[in-house]
């Protein structure tokens, strides 16, 4: 996947099937419309290309409402690599951008810049100066310029549409089972392993101190995991908070124990995919307490993977 960030010289394939939007999360509904340009540009014999913003619009022109982001840069762009995405042009969002007009960027970044032969857009998106270029207008020039322009419907669970939105809103109330069906996979975070209170070593249960790079995590509670490390995914439990049975706990920490794994993981890039919540965060009376509560959870997290249906529908990629 050929990725450009200045559009002005890159080396675009022609012609080419476009979409555009910040597809933070690449959730159900985004798929869909990649899966849709990346479907339609195949039969065309044409390339996908997928116009994104960085950084996201509305911290730019409103920085106070800006919503963190549920996605790294680097993780987004994977992604659009793993549904089959040709290129992507990431356009640097700033006041400048910012001020062009709808029907200019139709006509300078999209026709003539990308010699577009199908254009197509989720439902509601809007772009350009006041957010004035919008699915009627991409259509009335479309018949002007002379590419398709098709709306992508909006993709719904349970009767509600899925929204990047709802996905932050749930992960923060430590709800990770709904999400993981809006996004159409575990979500998930990236980070280093970096040194500790040696905690859970001393607990006899030592566990990798994650810096993570994305900015949503999930609520302060233990859950059932899993973790990339060198290209394995290993069953894991993850604690997410300030372990208050310790004093002196001032900074959040995430705290990961691997099941089947052995060896040092100091320095070393993981991934974690959060399955489910097990419990919330809690003080306990004295270590002792605690060691049992941890043996309980990870009796609870070993028959979680021992399920059939979890064995069965589990991904490890």
């Amino acid at each position: 996947m050929n990725v450009f960030r200045e559009l002005a010289s890159a080396d675009i394939a022609t012609p080419t099937v476009v979409t555009m939007g910040v597809f933070d999360g690449l959730h159900l509904g985004h798929q869909e419309i990649i899966k849709t340009v990346v479907s339609r540009a195949q039969s065309l014999g044409a390339a996908s290309t997928i116009i994104t913003f960085e950084p996201h619009p509305r911290a730019v022109l409103h920085p106070e409402t800006a919503p963190p982001m549920l996605q790294t840069l680097e993780q987004k762009l994977e992604g659009m690599q793993r549904l089959g995405v040709d290129q992507v042009v990431i356009l640097h969002f700033d006041m400048q951008l910012a001020a062009i007009r709808g029907s200019d960027f139709i006509r300078g970044i999209i026709h003539d810049g990308l010699k577009a032969v199908e254009v197509y857009l989720g439902r509601g998106f809007a772009f350009g100066y006041k957010r004035e270029g919008n699915f009627d207008l991409l259509k009335r020039l479309s018949e002007e310029l002379g590419f398709f322009a098709g709306e992508v419907g909006e993709v719904k669970l349970r009767g509600h549409r899925i929204s990047s939105t709802m996905i932050r809103r749930l992960l923060k109330a430590g709800r990770v089972n709904l999400p993981r069906r809006m996004l159409g996979r575990p979500y998930g975070v990236a980070g280093t392993v970096v040194g500790g209170r040696q905690v859970g070593r001393n607990l006899s249960f030592p566990t990798a101190n994650l810096k993570v790079d994305n900015t949503i995590i999930p609520a302060d509670g233990v859950y059932i995991t899993l973790t990339l490390v060198d290209g394995e995914w290993y069953r894991s439990l993850t604690n997410i908070g300030f372990r208050p049975t310790f004093e002196g706990e001032l900074s959040r920490s995430i705290e990961s124990f691997l099941i089947d794994f052995e060896g040092d993981l100091y320095d070393k890039s993981l991934r974690l995919r959060f399955l489910h919540r097990l419990r919330a965060e809690k003080k306990f009376p004295d270590v002792k307490a605690l060691q049992e509560q941890i043996s309980h959870d990870f009796a609870r997290a070993k028959r979680y993977f021992d399920s059939t249906i979890v064995r069965r529908n589990l991904e490890f990629r």
